[in-house]
């Protein structure tokens, strides 16, 4: 998770140890102890916020890929691209917060008032996954709208509530001050981890509307914002409220800009060039911003590579949960919800951290390896690149289950023979079946049907018991079809019906019954499905059950009710269940896998769940220290920005290529591999290039010069007076 920006920010502008503000608000108060500890009380209120609002975020955010796919019945690649646009949206709006904290509301009113448009969001996008209300259109509207609100109101308050977090502690208790802000990050952590587990089981094992609880996933996340709101309200009265102080950023982009504009004003060869083109800017602004913002843009250039990490990163909650969806998640003791995987996240975060810090990191450096930041942060792009690597080799695995892929003139098909005896089924000018299908024959692979158009009408002929009978049904192409043969009133028979072109979604298993017997049936499924079938080999319409055992069904005929017995209906299967007769009290019946049940494991995920978590840390929390040690402690907040817009960068490219070159899933992982990769050589040569600074020694070294310069002009000015 990118999550720790904010909180190391504040961490490093707290250790700066700037001057307190002066003016007549309540900075200089001092907020009752906790339990007699150099702790203000005031944090308990800001570490229950933190907890609360990343609880709501992130559960909020981990079942949306799947809301947009089954509620919305949008396609993966619009789901896809629509949950990256949001996330990109998330760290965007940061840099307003910023802006309207320093230069307008200061950070209380701003973690107040964009709270308030957070939960507004929450509660309409909760409305919004009630079936019920409306059609589809004022569900699309509603959740957009509730969308924004809340990217505005996460991404505003990022950058606040850390660093006022840091205000609360006076200047001698840096000690306390660094240990809040661990605990800061372990409420971030914990919120994740709980919320990402719990809201993908509101969403699927509680039913409401007779479907997946989206309302509920959404709502229990809503409450939890409107309590993180009530909670920071609540410490209103113990909180050291700073006033605004200017916006460096702004201070910086309009030196950058006025250096730009100058440069194009003085293009004339007779005007003398200058060391650096920021030293454009010097007509306007002072030699100490110039000077710092030169180290920013040393740091921001190194900075161009990264959102390809990011767009790799952020796949964890789309790609990645549409990949569980087709696999197997039964763990024995627990069935996982395809979107529970991502917890895996930051509960590897919060296990890597003290390993890396207090057991690889020390061990490398005892093998004298150089292990710079560079180093670390490019060891992370590798690590990520092989998650994607591995996904793609599970992908592929995954897809050996899946149904054919339809093509224009081409269709699908199979025979199920239910008749006594073997039966060998002939199509017109076609050579598709060999041999006879034997009687109840398990039905083998589907096969290839060559059409000559959009559809085409076959003569289908059947041979049985040296007679041979003929049919004729119209093919329509792209389409998937099993020819049923069966003896009707003593004679050969046979229906044409069509079967599904693709898996079922989210892990669901399909179901459709074929009523073999002369009376027609009502079954009932788990207490809750209802299915009507008329006599005479007729097919019912294919229904979508949870996976599980099915084994306390009734068959209700005119003779009376039976049980019905369907056995397991695996993840990602369909089946036809042919009703042959009853007796003994029970229904017989014939049950046959049209498609397969995903065979693949959901633990196969774990591998790259693992490399990028290990990635995460090495990259992320790296990159963040290393390039705030680069930066003057005035500049910090620049960085900030920089760095969530790499993470918001990244959610556009992915974005982009979900939209503008659809293409295979497995062949996308590839994709991106390969440019992650290739981004890191880019990276490490830069890297390679690049030559560490101590900010402070700059700012001695830029000091000593302008004092040196002084001390001439001092001097020049002396001798014309004498002169």
């Amino acid at each position: 998770m990118a999550e720790g920006d904010g909180m190391l920010q504040a961490a490093e502008e707290a250790q700066a140890g700037d001057d307190p503000p002066k003016g007549d608000f309540a900075v200089q108060k001092k907020s009752p102890k906790l339990c007699g500890s150099n702790y203000p009380l005031s944090i308990a209120f800001i570490v229950v916020n933190e907890f609360c609002e990343r609880f709501s975020y992130y559960g909020m955010r981990a079942v949306l890929t799947l809301y947009f796919l089954s509620f919305f019945h949008w396609d993966e690649n619009l789901s896809t691209a629509v949950y990256h646009a949001f996330s990109a949206l998330c760290y965007f709006t940061p840099v307003i917060g910023a802006i309207m904290a320093d230069s307008w509301l200061g950070k209380y009113k701003t973690i107040i008032y964009l709270s308030i448009v957070y939960v507004v969001g929450h509660l309409i996008k909760s409305v919004g996954a009630i079936p019920s209300l409306g059609n589809q259109t004022v569900h699309v509207i509603l959740s957009m709208v509730g969308l924004f609100l809340i990217a505005l109101g996460t991404g505003g308050i990022k950058p606040c509530v850390s660093a006022f977090g840091g205000d609360q502690f006076e200047e001698e208790h840096t000690s306390e001050r660094s240990k809040f802000f661990s605990i800061f990050y372990l409420s971030i952590n914990a919120g994740s981890l709980i919320s990402t587990f719990v809201t993908p089981v509101l969403r699927g094992d509680v039913k409401c509307f007779g479907e997946d609880c989206y309302a509920l996933a959404f709502g229990v996340p809503a409450a939890l914002m409107v309590l993180a709101l009530v909670v920071f309200i609540a410490g209103s009265g113990l909180y050291r409220k700073t006033p605004p102080q200017g916006n460096v950023l702004l201070e910086v982009c309009k030196c950058i800009c006025f250096a730009i504009k100058n440069r194009l004003k003085n293009r004339s060869r007779q005007i003398p060039k200058r060391d650096h083109w920021l030293d454009w800017a010097s007509e306007k602004y002072s030699k100490q911003l110039i000077g710092e913002v030169k180290m920013v843009t040393r740091v921001l250039f190194l900075f161009i590579p990264l959102p390809m990490f990011w767009a790799l990163f952020d796949q964890q909650g789309s790609r990645w949960t549409l990949q569980a969806t087709k696999m197997n998640a039964d763990f024995g003791i627990y069935v996982l919800q395809p979107d529970q995987m991502q917890f895996l996240n930051p509960l590897l975060i919060l296990v890597f951290i003290p390993i890396f810090d207090l057991g690889l990191y020390p061990l490398i450096n005892m093998c004298k390896f150089n292990f710079t930041p560079i180093r670390k942060m490019a060891t992370g792009m590798i690590l990520a690149g092989m998650a994607f690597g591995l996904a793609a080799v599970v992908e592929i695995k995954i897809n050996e289950t899946d149904m054919p892929r339809l093509v224009p003139e081409e269709s699908l098909i199979r025979v199920l023979n239910l008749a006594k005896n073997p039966v060998q089924v002939i199509i017109q000018d076609r050579d598709l079946f060999q041999q006879p299908v034997e009687a109840f024959q398990k039905p083998a692979e589907y096969s290839k049907l060559i059409l000559n158009g959009e559809q085409q009408s076959l003569r289908f002929t059947l041979q049985h018991q040296g007679l041979s009978l003929a049919f004729n049904y119209t093919v329509k192409e792209k389409s998937v079809y099993s020819l049923i043969v069966f003896e009707a009133e003593g004679s050969l028979s046979s229906r044409l019906i069509t079967d599904l072109e693709a898996k079922p979604e989210n892990g669901l298993a399909a179901v459709r019954f074929i009523n073999g017997l002369s009376q027609d049936v009502n079954l009932t499924i788990d207490s809750k499905w209802f299915i009507a079938v008329q006599k005479n080999y007729s097919a019912s319409e294919y229904s979508l059950l949870e996976r599980d055992r099915y084994n306390n069904g009734k068959c209700i005929t005119e003779t009376g009710e039976f049980t019905l017995e369907l056995g397991l209906l695996d993840f990602g299967a369909s089946y036809t269940i042919v009703i042959t007769n009853v007796s003994g009290g029970a229904v017989k019946i014939w049950k046959s896998e049209d498609i397969k049940a995903n065979n693949v494991h959901m633990a196969w995920q774990l591998p790259q769940y693992l490399l990028i978590s290990a990635g995460e840390v090495m990259f992320s929390i790296t990159g963040l220290a290393f390039s705030y040690s680069q930066s003057p402690a005035s500049m910090k907040s620049v960085l900030q920005a920089g760095w969530l817009l790499t993470v918001a960068v990244g959610n556009t490219l992915v974005l982009i290529v979900a939209q503008a070159a659809p293409m295979a899933q497995w062949a996308e992982f590839v994709l991106f591999t390969v440019l992650l990769f290739a981004v890191c050589a880019i990276f490490s040569i830069m890297g390679y290039f690049y030559v560490s600074v101590d900010p402070e020694d700059l700012e001695e070294k830029e000091e000593k010069r302008e004092t040196s310069s002084r001390g001439n002009m001092i001097s020049l000015v002396t001798q014309k007076t004498k002169l």
